[in-house]
């Protein structure tokens, strides 16, 4: 388990330059923590740098550079002696249809969310299990549980984070290691801002589908309902305490999308299971599995 507040904890936050990664080191160093930022530019973060020159520290590293993961590890452990927590924050929106986004936006999209994350994750895991403790949070998105024509390319990378996130909570829980998946709905920071949110080139062929979503996710910036200094202090609470669920729907839209959600699907589920078992061999034992 992580400590609970007896001791400063260790964060290592990546996209912490603004929006919720900002909002998260901010939470963390109010709390009387110690930050590690992985970031692209550490000058957007000076002010943070020279406001807690003790406890926060800065390194340039790009998430998608998945060599670079045992270095950002290392600078927390030569600078504070340890990782309590390590946020996979960093990531980016992007519209269009399946269709329409080509081989290298999808790797990209991936890269970012999946395997740069995994990269972190493997890195952190040999000290965080030496300690017999630690924390990994997965920001990812009500786009990782549920998705919507148009943001496939997203939902791609979230959905597969979850997954391996899910495996990997069971997988490390012996070792006294948390995971904690976080699924914001639209928090006010520079997600949808123009400039940030990516758009594949749109076609003729898909125009009545994405266009009042391509609309939606532009106008959205500045009038999102969620507030980033708000989550950034649930998250750290949750996390210097000792009950931590594995997915935190946050956010009203989140939780009220995420909802609807598994009641569509556990609907769908019950109409077609008589379908469904009908897979079966007929004499075939009931399984038995370990999990």
């Amino acid at each position: 388990m992580t400590n609970l507040g007896t001791t400063p904890s260790t964060w290592i936050i990546t996209g912490a330059t603004r929006g919720l990664g900002r909002a998260l080191a901010e939470s963390a160093l109010a709390a009387g923590d110690r930050v590690v930022a992985a970031v692209r530019r550490p000058d957007a973060v000076a002010d943070l740098a020279e406001a807690h020159p003790d406890r926060f520290v800065a390194i340039a590293a790009d998430v998608r550079d998945t060599a670079r993961a045992p270095e950002v590890i290392r600078t927390a452990l030569d600078r504070f002696g340890r990782v309590d927590v390590l946020v996979n924050n960093a990531g980016r929106g992007f519209v269009g249809a399946a269709e329409e986004v080509d081989d290298a936006t999808l790797r990209e999209l991936m890269d970012l969310h999946l395997f740069g994350p995994a990269a972190l994750v493997r890195a952190a895991l040999p000290a965080m299990r030496e300690q017999g403790s630690g924390t990994v949070v997965q920001i990812s998105s009500q786009g990782g549980r549920m998705s919507f024509p148009g943001v496939g390319a997203y939902s791609a990378g979230k959905f597969a984070l979850e997954g391996w996130s899910e495996a990997l909570a069971g997988e490390v829980a012996p070792f006294g290691i948390r995971v904690l998946i976080v699924e914001p709905s639209r928090f006010r920071t520079s997600f949808n801002a123009p400039g940030v949110l990516g758009f594949a080139d749109a076609s003729d062929t898909y125009a009545d589908v994405l266009d009042a979503v391509r609309k939606d996710m532009a106008s959205a910036d500045g009038v999102q309902q969620g507030d980033p200094a708000r989550a950034g202090d649930i998250i750290v609470d949750l996390v210097h305490g000792s009950d931590l669920p594995l997915r935190l729907a946050l956010g009203r839209e989140a939780v009220e999308r995420i909802s609807a959600s598994y009641r569509r699907g556990l609907g769908e589920l019950e109409r077609w299971q008589h379908a469904a078992v009908d897979a079966d061999f007929a004499d075939a034992l009931p399984s038995a599995r370990p999990i």
